[in-house]
């Protein structure tokens, strides 16, 4: 494990996740669903992941607005912008590794 102090350890995992945002809002040719069949994650479970801790803490953060701090924009924005349809290959592999669940 990592020898650290515990705070140091909070800092670098933070500037790894701000790394991966501006990484993800950069790629924006990686599609959501190309993510969610590859590693099983995508852009909205990151949001949602945020989510969680805020509402953990108490935060009154908005699902939309922390969709917005991953995207970079409005998630209706970036949509229209870059998501495209997924292809039949897409939604297939989707299906098998989720067995059915819907993401959003």
């Amino acid at each position: 494990m990592l020898k650290i102090d515990e705070k140091t350890q909070t800092e670098l995992e933070a500037a790894a996740f701000r790394r991966l945002v501006e990484h993800l809002r950069e790629r924006t040719d990686v599609q959501n669903i190309d993510l969610m069949n590859l590693a099983g994650f995508c852009r909205n479970c990151l949001s949602n992941w945020l989510k969680d801790a805020a509402d953990e803490r108490h935060l009154g953060l908005g699902k939309e607005e922390l969709r917005e701090h991953v995207y970079g924009m409005p998630y209706d924005e970036w949509r229209g912008r870059f998501q495209r349809e997924a292809n039949p290959d897409q939604l297939r592999q989707f299906a098998e590794k989720s067995g059915g669940h819907k993401h959003g």
